[in-house]
């Protein structure tokens, strides 16, 4: 077991972060609504979150450090060990995987001779595979410190890595230049990225994740005519136009979507009623 209470920093890290804490604190009107922030402000300053960093966040909240600890364990973007400068992460749900996502972890896992959340022996990069990057239509994607860097195969992922280990210069394919995962948890606490040019650096969503958009907006889809855009239901019921959004389409007959035709369920069933009882055994 470890030795109780953690250490503290040292005088001139904690005068330091206690400002910064404050700082954050008086931007909430409770004072615990801070802990999340105040997580990312120590994991800045070790690199994950040590029992020093719990133990600083418990006395700055008033708050025990078995709270503290309960919320740092539940989110996984609170490291529990000591993590690379840079955090790769590959994503590994559907379409990523299937398009080659699975194939690029294990050739970062065999190339870095690392695991699943493992750093490599000169603690440059953090390998884990992710659920999802919100990016689909870059599939398959992989992200350095939260930044994008898309459409992805093993080749370009393992000369990724290696120019990251090198400190090589290394451009995202949209959004701010890369910075270490020690200067990204300190933005995630909410204080500002000072590099030029930085904050103008965007980058947008693909076309393939805004067609829902557009055609909510009433716009038509790239390539198709103005006869394609799907008019919004309204509360009278379905339009004249066919659900396919084009006007020489029929809808299919017998089967409606839920929106247009609610179905029969057990809880609108007078002979089998569904729901909560009013009081226990009833």
């Amino acid at each position: 077991m470890p030795a109780l209470p953690a250490p503290d920093y040292p005088a001139d890290v904690r005068a330091r972060l206690e400002a910064d804490a404050k700082e954050v604190i008086a931007r909430y009107p409770g004072a615990r609504s801070a802990l999340l922030p105040l997580l990312h402000l120590v994991q800045a300053e070790e690199g994950h979150v040590t029992r020093t960093g719990i133990r600083f966040c418990a006395e700055m909240l008033d708050l025990t450090t078995a709270e503290v600890t309960a919320v740092s364990t539940f989110y996984s973007m609170y490291r529990r060990k000591q993590s690379g400068d840079y955090q790769v992460g590959v994503c590994t749900n559907t379409l990523c995987a299937v398009m080659g996502g699975d194939a690029i972890f294990e050739e970062l896992k065999e190339h870095l001779g690392v695991g699943n959340g493992e750093t490599t022996e000169d603690g440059a990069v953090t390998l884990e595979h992710i659920e999802c990057n919100a990016a689909c239509d870059f599939a398959p994607v992989v992200m350095v410190n939260w930044e994008f860097f898309d459409n992805q195969t093993p080749e370009t992922a393992r000369r990724l890595v290696d120019d990251l280990r090198a400190g090589r210069a290394v451009e995202p394919t949209r959004g701010a230049p890369l910075c270490t995962f020690k200067e990204t948890a300190r933005m995630l606490a909410g204080f500002p990225d000072e590099r030029p040019g930085a904050v103008e650096a965007t980058g947008g969503a693909g076309p393939a994740s805004l067609i829902g958009l557009r055609l909510a907006k009433g716009e038509a889809l790239p390539g198709r005519g103005a006869d394609h855009v799907i008019a919004p239901r309204t509360a009278e019921g379905p339009t004249d136009e066919a659900t396919g959004g084009h006007p020489a389409e029929e809808a299919p007959s017998g089967h409606p979507s839920s929106h247009d035709a609610p179905q029969q369920t057990s809880a609108s069933d007078p002979q089998h009623p569904a729901g909560p009882t009013a009081e226990e055994g009833e």
